[in-house]
C-alpha cells in the first residue's frame, strides 16, 4: 500500500499518518496491498478537511469531507470510500456473473448446434380429446399455423391424427390398423 499524504496549511504529523495508515487497512481486505493512496489535509475555517483518493485496479475513487475534528473527518472518508468500493467489488461480481452464465448459454448452445444429429431434441404436451373427425377437422382450420391434430375418435376410441395436406385445401387422416 502506498500513502502520500499532504498537508496545505496544516502539517501532517507522524500521528496523522499513523492514523491514516491504520485505517486503510480497512480496504486492503478488499484489493490486498495493491492501493495508492493520496491523502490531502487542510484547514478551512474553522474546520479541518481530509480529502482521500484510492487508485486502485485502474478506478479511482475520491471522498472529501469536512469536520471540527480532522480525526472524525478521517474516519468518515474512509467509511465512504468502503461503500464506493463494495459497490464497485459487488457490481463487478454481478457483471461477472452473468457474462459467465451468457458465455455457458452460449456454449451450450453451439455444441447442441454441432454435437446433437438425429435426436428428439424438444417435446410438447398437449390434451388429446374424443371427438369426430369431421371435428378435428374444423379445430385444425381454426388453427392455421398447426399441421397436424392428434384426437380419439369418438368412433373406435382410438388415437387418430388429422394433418393438412401440402395442397394446403384437403386433409389426411392417420388412423391405427387393429
Amino acid at each position: 500500500m502506498n500513502i502520500k499524504i499532504t498537508g496545505k496549511e496544516l502539517k501532517a504529523t507522524e500521528s496523522i499518518k499513523d492514523y491514516i495508515e491504520r485505517k486503510m487497512e480497512r480496504l486492503v481486505k478488499y484489493f490486498g496491498e495493491d492501493l495508492d493512496v493520496s491523502a490531502t489535509i487542510k484547514t478551512e475555517g474553522n474546520e479541518q478537511v481530509a480529502e482521500l483518493q484510492l487508485t486502485v485496479e485502474g478506478n479511482t475513487l475520491r471522498s472529501v469531507t469536512a469536520h471540527r475534528d480532522l480525526y472524525a473527518s478521517i474516519d468518515k472518508d474512509i467509511d465512504i470510500l468502503e461503500g464506493q468500493v463494495r459497490k464497485m467489488k459487488t457490481k463487478k461480481d454481478k457483471q461477472n456473473i452473468t457474462d459467465s452464465i451468457r458465455l455457458k448459454e452460449t456454449l451450450a448452445f453451439n455444441e447442441n448446434d454441432h454435437d446433437i444429429e438425429d435426436e428428439i431434441i424438444k417435446t410438447l404436451y398437449y390434451q388429446i380429446k374424443p371427438m369426430a373427425p369431421e371435428d378435428a377437422k374444423l379445430e385444425l382450420k381454426d388453427k392455421p399455423r398447426n399441421n397436424f391434430l392428434a384426437f380419439i375418435n369418438i368412433d373406435t376410441q382410438k388415437v387418430n391424427i388429422i394433418y393438412r395436406l401440402k395442397d394446403g385445401k384437403n386433409f389426411g387422416l392417420v388412423e391405427p390398423e387393429a
